[in-house]
């Protein structure tokens, strides 16, 4: 790992690795990859039951050639100075299939369409996705964008037109964590992004208050980065979100209303911050978010077809309480690393197709590995601290299980 100053201009370097703890602020750090030292518990480790089989990771890089890189910016505690911090934010990367320009089949859905990803107009239009899928905050989605195409530029990741000339539409989405982070003054760095994508590896994937997922909020709890995946047949279903929507009331896990049975549970004494879920802060910031889903599959599905994957995540949102309020921005995008080489600029290419009969299990699969992945960020994100002392508390695990247990939903080794 290399020390990379957050204003500094060095470029294939990641950041020095450290976690932040509530005390102890680390200064502009990536996570690349996942700390075995450090792994936070998921939630089948609390015995939380889920359907379906999972794959080796049960994460989304389980789809063969997927990986996921993290950025995350932590800095400074304190009051708000809009420029200096606190920040708690940071840059999220999902990466199809190759570093080259290899477009993969993709499709896109919104439930509700209060926020942003771009780059979909041609996703529909086309029928494929060109680059990565790049997560962060809400006012730090031009950065990222110029970024990739940056990015793309000098990796030789897009295939020119002619010598010298090529051009870019990214994918990047966002959710706004303006509660803990210093949103305005706009931290996201190219850098940043660089980092993410470069750090994007296979195998588990960190989760929690991580890259785009770090300042955010999920049902009045500590939201951010979750993945889960699912086996089907010969094919493997993989979902990342960022979430960041939802309030404690409508909170369901494994079917319970935990949320209900948690509205007049508070943070234990010391942890620290203004506000705790109930408080000031959540009467004003409460449901103001939103989720993203990235839904991947080494299943051959044009992208018809991998819009019906995009359209059944809010069916795993649903399972946990989520209705798609006014303020949220659930947008969805699938992809599919089948039928390599199918994209072509001159010449008419042959793909393969799943019929539709066969679908439905990968339907499915992506509402019960949606659930379960908005589970897995809210059980592995940490009770955190940001601008104005305000603080988010972590969901307390030890109450969820007494919940689950007192309803008969948890499993016991």
């Amino acid at each position: 790992m290399f020390l990379l100053p957050r204003t500094g201009s060095t470029r294939r370097h990641a950041f020095a690795l450290t976690l932040a703890t509530f005390g102890t602020i680390a200064i502009g750090f990536v996570a690349p990859g996942r700390l075995a030292a450090q792994d936070p518990p998921r939630a089948r480790d609390l015995g939380i039951p889920f359907p379906g089989e999972i794959g080796a990771w049960n994460a989304i890089t389980d789809v063969a050639g997927v990986r996921v890189g993290h950025a995350t910016i932590i800095e400074g505690e304190g009051e708000l100075v809009v420029g200096e911090g606190p920040v708690r934010t940071g840059v999220t990367a999902v990466i199809p299939r190759t570093d080259g320009y290899e477009p993969v089949f993709a499709g896109w859905y919104s439930l509700n369409g209060n926020g942003e990803m771009t780059g979909t107009t041609w996703v529909e239009e086309s029928g494929f996705l060109e680059g990565p899928v790049m997560i962060t905050n809400t006012h730090s989605v031009g950065i990222v964008h110029a970024a990739v195409i940056e990015w793309s530029r000098d990796a030789r990741a897009n295939h020119p037109i002619a010598p010298g000339v090529w051009w870019s539409l990214p994918v990047v989405a966002e959710t706004w964590d303006g509660r803990l982070n210093d949103i305005n003054g706009f931290h996201v760095t190219k850098e940043h992004t660089f980092a993410a994508i470069e750090s994007a590896t296979s195998g588990p994937v960190t989760e929690g208050s991580v890259g785009g997922g770090t300042g955010m909020v999920c049902n009045s709890f500590k939201g951010g980065i979750g993945t889960s995946s699912r086996r089907v047949g010969d094919y493997t279903v993989g979902v990342l979100v960022q979430c960041n929507y939802g309030r404690r009331p409508e909170l369901l896990i494994a079917g319970v209303p935990v949320g209900q049975e948690l509205l007049d549970w508070t943070p234990p004494p010391g942890s620290g911050g203004s506000a705790g879920a109930g408080g000031a802060v959540d009467s004003v910031f409460d449901g103001l978010g939103s989720i993203i889903v990235v839904i991947a599959t080494d299943a051959p599905l044009l992208p018809h077809q991998l819009k019906r994957l995009a359209r059944r995540a809010p069916i795993g949102i649903g399972r946990m309480g989520g209705y798609g309020s006014n303020s949220s921005g659930d947008i969805f995008i699938a992809f599919s690393t089948a039928n390599i080489q199918a994209w072509n600029r001159g010449e008419n290419t042959t793909v393969e197709m799943m019929s539709n009969d066969a679908i439905s299990p990968l339907l499915l699969a992506t509402a019960q590995a949606t659930e379960e992945a908005i589970t897995n960020a809210m059980v592995a994100a940490r009770t955190m601290v940001g601008r104005d002392g305000n603080m988010v508390p972590g969901l307390p695990r030890d109450e969820v299980q007494r919940i689950l247990a007192a309803h008969n939903r948890l499993e016991r080794p």
